[in-house]
């Protein structure tokens, strides 16, 4: 039973990640041929083709990218927040005991990748980029990790999902102080004055979910035009779904009893259509069947498919474009900073804090990790391709620096995927209980 509550779910999540993960590799390579193929021209135009509405006293009027970056994304941190919402109250980081050791290697995972970068970096024009190496792709890390299969315990993908979390909220948190600029205070209290309402409204377990979007929508506006990023609208947002049913499971069970009782009972003839008090009997039945359904639960799973197979992919597609014509200028000094600071950074930061958080006994491993085990998924930790993108994106406004930054995503990215499935497989080879 339990582990059907717990166990399958989560291998479902897994699945799902992994899939996105390839995805958003697929998107990626076909990105980067795009851009430097003969249609390379195509690439540019599709997405500096400006959309938007524009009237006297109102204007919202932007290339297709900035769309999907501003726009499509906020829905991607609106997952965001559902999850770190889900985590902190029922989850992995529902107790101070659970949380211990995530935290610590989410910690860690910030704090040494930023510290490198800082001192590697020479240049004051790229310091602004010092938040790019500090982030985790879930989609790509636990993709790596699911190839190994069995031969890395589901506790460990758990723990890479839960420091995960904990990382996105740091960088959810850095964007919004750090990577927000000419901020327009009138228009953020409005919006921070809806967010309240939603909230107000969450705590009396009241909630329409098109009251809701049309609130969000206004809400995301107010975000863009106040100067604050429009995607941290997403995740405060998603921290005013209730998680609460309205009804309990054993009160829907009685009442979907009688509901099926009825239905069964109340057919008459043989007309191949259902009676009046049988639609009556399924309308009652979704009625209830929405009432026992927790709203952050429900539209987590209607939008985790849609974030890793459609929103996640797009953004690979419309950010790794990078074109390595003749005219292209690199700062390579930046790359490496990047680099080194998602490959070693997170590699040494995140099994660094994990280790000592257990020596202090402030943390424990979770059941089947060790250290080893640690080691090979901080060097996952690594692979820090969507975030670390979308940070780059707020950080430069230069096509150099930008170009540069994505070079080192990528070059990190892909040396930490290397060597951490060929670390954790040559482990598993052997024994690593120590």
């Amino acid at each position: 039973m339990i582990e059907r509550i717990l166990v399958t779910p989560f291998q479902k999540f897994v699945k799902i990640e992994s899939l996105s993960g390839i995805l958003l590799f697929s998107a990626t390579i076909f990105a980067l041929i795009w851009a430097n193929s003969p249609f390379a021209h195509l690439y540019e135009s599709l997405w500096d083709y400006k959309l938007g509405i524009t009237t006297e006293s109102f204007s919202l009027n932007k290339p297709l990218i900035l769309w999907v970056n501003d726009g499509l994304m906020t829905i991607f941190f609106f997952l965001i927040g559902l999850e770190i919402k889900r985590e902190l109250i029922i989850g992995e980081l529902n107790s101070v005991r659970k949380a211990a050791f995530p935290f610590f290697a989410a910690i860690g995972g910030m704090l040494v990748p930023v510290g490198l970068f800082v001192l590697l970096n020479n240049n004051p024009e790229t310091l602004a980029g010092w938040g790019i190496p500090m982030a985790t792709d879930i989609a790509f890390s636990l993709a790596i990790l699911n190839l190994l299969g069995k031969r890395v315990p589901l506790s460990l993908k758990v723990f890479l999902t839960a420091f995960a979390i904990v990382d996105d909220l740091g960088a959810v948190l850095v964007i919004a102080l750090f990577y927000s600029t000419g901020i327009k205070w009138a228009l953020l209290a409005y919006a921070m004055g809806l967010v309240g309402i939603l909230f107000a409204l969450s705590y009396w377990r009241l909630y329409s979910k098109y009251f809701y979007l049309i609130v969000g929508i206004v809400v995301w506006v107010l975000f863009l035009k106040s100067g604050i990023h429009p995607t941290i609208a997403g995740v405060l947002l998603a921290l005013t779904i209730p998680i609460r049913q309205r009804i309990g499971v054993q009160a829907y069970t009685r009442k979907v009893s009688g509901i099926i009782e009825g239905f069964e009972f109340s057919k008459k003839g043989e007309a191949p259509i259902l009676s009046s008090k049988q639609i009556e009997e399924l309308d009652d039945l979704e009625d209830w069947t929405t009432a026992v359904q927790s709203p952050l639960q429900h539209l987590e799973h209607r939008l985790h498919n849609w974030v890793a197979y459609l929103v996640m992919p797009i953004f690979a597609l419309a950010n790794a474009g990078i074109s390595f014509g003749e005219n292209m200028h690199l700062d390579y000094a930046l790359i490496a900073s990047i680099a080194i600071g998602l490959f070693i950074g997170k590699g040494i930061g995140v099994s660094l804090f994990s280790i000592l958080g257990v020596k202090m006994k402030l943390a424990a491993f979770p059941e089947g990790v060790n250290y080893k085990s640690i080691i090979g998924v901080a060097l996952l930790a690594g692979v820090g391709f969507t975030m670390s993108i979308f940070i780059s994106n707020l950080a430069f406004v230069d096509s150099i620096f930008e170009d540069s930054a994505k070079v080192g995503i990528l070059l990190g990215s892909l040396v930490s995927g290397i060597v951490g499935y060929v670390f954790l497989y040559m482990c598993s080879k052997k024994d690593c209980s120590a």
